[in-house]
């Protein structure tokens, strides 16, 4: 009724605004439009640890790509979220813009809630001989505070409307973020990943595998350590040698 009031212009009596249906749901939309982008976030977050975790463990031999293949599939996680929280942006503002739905249920629920309006009528007038009224999805309502109150067909209309189509968005939306995100993981895995970590592992110059393969200081230092030390070996066997055949030499 307070949404009625607000939204109240000039018009034909019981001809429900359409101002005020629209006001109410988004209303109803910002109530629930946190939850979305709470649960894209613990999902991505989920996704981007298990991601690394299977990757890394598949470079174990390879450590030459550990620190590529993680900030490849961090990047692209940090991209996939990000385009997720967009895509939520979207579809709360879609939802808010307008009311529409061609679920044939939407008719059907709203039908056969609009058919106690006749009761809740005569309830609220208190010609029933109780305040109370049983309507299926709300149990019992106490409308005696409703009893002299303007505006109560409008206010029951709005209301049974609202509740048959708001069933809708809520469904609408677990579906479109169903799909969504698993088609988003969907190319991560079979389409993206791939490129990202190529990408990465190429560079923006095409030279950032052969630095790869380039020799760190620390190995190289250890590589010149074993080669002095294969040469001194090789040259300690061929004093022995000459040793050993004037040894012989000297038998004979």
């Amino acid at each position: 009724m307070k949404v009625l009031e607000e939204t109240k212009s000039i018009g034909l009596p019981h001809f429900l605004p359409k101002a005020a249906f629209l006001t109410l749901l988004q209303q109803k939309v910002m109530d629930v439009s946190k939850i979305p982008f709470e649960f894209v976030d613990e999902i991505w977050n989920y996704l981007g640890n298990a991601v690394v975790s299977v990757l890394l463990r598949h470079c174990d031999n390879y450590p030459q790509l550990l620190s590529c293949t993680r900030r490849a599939a961090k990047n692209l996680i940090d991209k996939k979220h990000q385009q997720s929280i967009e895509w939520v942006k979207d579809m709360v503002e879609m939802e808010k813009l307008t009311d529409y739905t061609c679920n044939p249920e939407y008719m059907a629920s709203c039908n056969k809630l609009m058919s106690r309006q006749d009761d809740f009528i005569e309830t609220v007038d208190g010609s029933r001989g109780s305040w109370y009224i049983q309507i299926d999805g709300f149990g019992s309502i106490d409308v005696r505070h409703l009893h002299g109150k303007d505006s109560v067909v409008d206010a029951f209309d709005l209301k049974m409307r609202m509740t048959a189509y708001w069933d809708i968005v809520l469904r609408r939306m677990v579906d479109n973020m169903a799909l969504h995100l698993t088609f988003s993981i969907q190319n991560l895995v079979k389409k993206e990943m791939q490129t990202e970590i190529i990408d990465e592992l190429i560079g923006p110059q095409g030279n950032s595998l052969e630095r790869m393969l380039e020799e760190s200081p620390s190995v190289a230092e250890k590589r010149t350590k074993l080669e002095k030390s294969i040469k001194l070996l090789k040259e300690s066997k061929n004093v022995v040698a000459n040793i050993m055949d004037r040894v012989v030499d000297n038998f004979d």
